[in-house]
């Protein structure tokens, strides 16, 4: 052997000959004798990164994490399948090009069109994807490359119109007019998960209004308020009943304002009475929608106040603020102004503009709308089953059907689909799955091709990004076709991501699944925590503080990253990632390398007819090995990666290297007895090849070289990673 394992030249070399022999995909384990054909099957999808830039510590964690699963379970003979792929992420990446275009070049999307921006986001999207293949590679991963998806391919586009269809032709998708959150700046609907809640400092103004004091921080949407709503039990207003009138001053005028009385007003903040302004609130829209109020808007899609305004027509609202403050002043509505105020206001997250709820005619998915289920394969749902889509996404959980890994999120995943509302699934953008309907004057046509003759029109709108995502198990494996992918490896074991998309991407997965294949997307989630830096603190460009994986693998290897991104980092828990830490696994790497090489430098063939003569410490070494691999495995069986990891860096380091071979190393001298020498042999290479084993899913370079070094009487297959478990 070396005397060191050069990472540097040896990690590529290694995963260019895994890839080559085929093992990563089940079909060839079976084809070539590894794996049995009536085995077992483990699966698992890769969460498909967006194709926007990078993988980030978090990618880097979730593929550790995902890859020592694969790798335990292909050893345990199951047919083991990962796939991977990338999201086509139609509003990141889109936001993201025509930044940069409009950076380079000062022109917006409308200055080039829509066949020329596509052509464009098409290239940097396939620019991003091999950078983002290239970096899983350089992870390790053991992935099935030849099953690659992309959540924007063909196959992928013609199971999100087959969807869309059936939800269409069930009556769970429609187009209606509801609040959404609308990006001026980008001109599109935006989904919750792409919201960024920023903290702002901004006055709070106390304004009265009529024998009412109110208190708002955006006097620019208070034109069209006609309803002042209190709490039902709140003392300072019980003079009040529901539906009272009162002709007050207010703005530009006289208004006649109608008292509502509703309990989801919190009697401590401001003075615990409200006005309301439906269109662009969520909270006003729902007490509007109670108590069939009626709703005007009174900013327009870019922004700009409307009629309503009278002398601020057309102004911005951000320019027109200080000028409706300085006209109430006039006017004496103005109580006071608390100029320390703070709140949250709603960016999206991908292009930075600052969100404006608008009530606008859109596409949504109905989670609360009744329907039959067909070919149920859910336990205690039968086929024809009146259901909701809320009802499945909550039974699959609560029956345990789905388990959440750790077991604390179950709480939080039920208070999310308690609070559900009808999923806006359409957005203004131009990249994207096109939402596959088409008009003709009043007709309206809906299929997963377009319809013959002239005249049509198909809806100019694409699809949110998490609808295609959501079919992300089963369309990876060849649905809506009948494939042998689709019997054999869905549901899926497991799903593997972080605990912030819980709600935005599993839940959905659930819902996609439950409903048109009438199962679940996966038996387990596990999700893991945020990497953080040394200081706890989040990653971010601001602070300076990113790291990237390339990086510390060029440095450090990639079984030193992956060690670090597991020990100390329980399921749900945020993790603290230094460079000394992964350098800290670097020289565990190092340990490994050097305590195998003393042992197979001072290895012998076994004479023929010399039996090992073990002592009692021998057996008690050997029997403790075992208690070892026993607590590994059943810590791997639950998912407590970190525990199992943990255990497996303890043993190598501080019993087997420096207790077992320190006390075993005399023994092997040329001058002891062979029976002697071999029972010590015996113990440590048996050792070794245990420990391999079980370091192998969390350091699969380091231990597959060294694997390579082991004399053939001791190795059963042609990789470690096809080795027994």
């Amino acid at each position: 052997m070396e005397s060191r394992f050069n990472h540097q030249t040896e990690e590529d070399k290694i995963y260019e000959s895994w890839e080559k022999s085929g093992f990563f995909n089940p079909d060839v384990c079976v084809d070539k004798g590894a794996t049995k054909s009536d085995a077992d099957t483990f699966s698992i999808v890769l969460p498909p990164p967006n194709v926007t830039g990078t993988l980030h510590m978090g990618h880097a964690a979730m593929i550790a994490i995902e890859d020592i699963m694969v790798r335990f379970e292909r050893m345990k003979g199951k047919k083991t399948l990962w796939i991977p792929g990338t999201d086509h992420a139609a509003i990141a990446t889109q936001s993201k090009v025509e930044g940069i275009i409009y950076k380079k070049e000062g022109k917006t999307r409308h200055d080039l069109g829509r066949e020329e921006l596509l052509r464009r986001i098409e290239e940097f999207a396939t620019e991003s994807h091999d950078t983002i293949v290239g970096q899983v590679r350089k992870m390790g991963a053991s992935i099935d490359w030849t099953r690659e998806a992309y959540t924007f391919d063909e196959k992928r586009n013609f199971a999100v119109r087959t969807a869309f269809k059936r939800m269409y032709d069930d009556g769970l998708i429609y187009k209606g007019y509801r609040l959404v959150n609308w990006d001026p700046k980008m001109q599109t609907t935006v989904a919750d998960d792409e919201i960024e809640w920023i903290e702002e400092k901004t006055p709070l103004y106390y304004l009265k209004y009529g024998p009412f004091t109110i208190a708002t921080a955006r006097p620019e949407t208070k034109f069209g308020d006609k309803y002042i709503v209190v709490h039902p039990e709140d003392p300072r207003y019980s003079q009040y009943n529901h539906g009272d009138q009162i002709e007050l001053e207010w703005i530009n005028g006289k208004v006649v304002a109608t008292v509502i009385k509703d309990d989801c007003i919190d009697m401590e903040f401001g003075t615990g009475a409200m006005t309301i302004t439906p269109w662009h609130d969520a909270t006003d829209y729902d007490i509007a929608s109670r108590h069939n109020l009626e709703k005007e808007q009174i900013i327009d899609y870019r922004g700009l106040l409307l009629d309503i305004a009278g002398e601020f027509k057309g102004q911005h609202i951000k320019k027109a603020r200080p000028q409706i403050i300085e006209k109430l002043q006039s006017k004496g509505l103005v109580e006071k102004i608390d100029e320390n105020y703070v709140h949250k206001i709603a960016t999206n997250m991908r292009g930075g503009g600052i969100i404006e709820p608008q009530i606008k005619e859109q596409w949504f998915v109905a989670v609360n709308k009744p329907f039959k289920i067909k070919n149920s394969k859910i336990k205690g749902i039968n086929s024809g089953d009146e259901v909701t889509l809320k009802k499945l996404m909550s039974y699959v959980v609560e029956s345990e059907q789905i388990k959440i890994i750790p077991d604390r999120f179950n709480k939080t995943y039920f208070q999310w689909i308690d609070n559900l509302r009808d999923w806006c699934i359409s957005r203004q953008i131009w990249y994207g799955h096109q939402i596959p309907v088409w008009y003709k004057g009043k007709e309206v046509y809906c299929d997963v091709t377009a319809p013959e003759g002239a005249g049509w029109t198909q809806d100019e709108d694409t699809l949110d990004t998490w609808f295609s995502s959501g079919l992300w198990t089963f369309s990876t494996l060849g649905w809506p076709n009948e494939t042998a992918d689709l019997k054999n490896y869905h549901p899926t074991s497991v799903i593997e991501t972080g605990y912030d998309i819980i709600f935005f991407w599993v839940a959905r997965m659930i819902l996609m699944s439950t409903y048109l294949l009438g199962e679940i997307p996966f038996e387990n989630i596990y999700l893991h925590g945020l990497v953080r830096d040394s200081q706890g603190r989040k990653m971010s460009k601001s602070l300076g503080n990113v790291t990237d994986p390339l990086d510390l693998i060029a440095k450090y290897g990639a079984d030193a990253v992956r060690l670090s991104l597991i020990i100390g980092a329980a399921p749900g828990n945020d993790s603290k990632l230094s460079e000394d830490k992964v350098k800290g696994y670097r020289n565990f790497a190092t340990k490994i390398w050097n305590a195998s090489r003393f042992v197979l430098m001072n290895y012998e063939a076994p004479e023929k007819g010399v039996e090992p003569q073990f002592t009692e410490k021998d057996l008690a070494y050997l029997k403790e090995f075992d208690e070892t691999k026993d607590e590994i495995t059943k810590s791997l069986d639950k998912f407590d990666l970190n525990r199992a990891g943990e255990i497996a860096y303890h043993y190598f380091w501080h019993t087997f290297a420096d207790i077992i071979i320190e006390d075993l190393k005399n023994r092997l001298r040329e001058n002891a007895d062979k029976e002697n020498r071999l029972a010590a042999q015996t113990v440590l290479t048996t050792i070794l090849s245990g420990s391999l084993k079980l370091l192998h899913p969390f350091m699969p370079y380091v231990t597959e070289a060294v694997y390579r070094e082991l004399p053939e009487e001791l190795k059963k297959k042609e990789f470690l990673m096809l080795e027994n478990w």
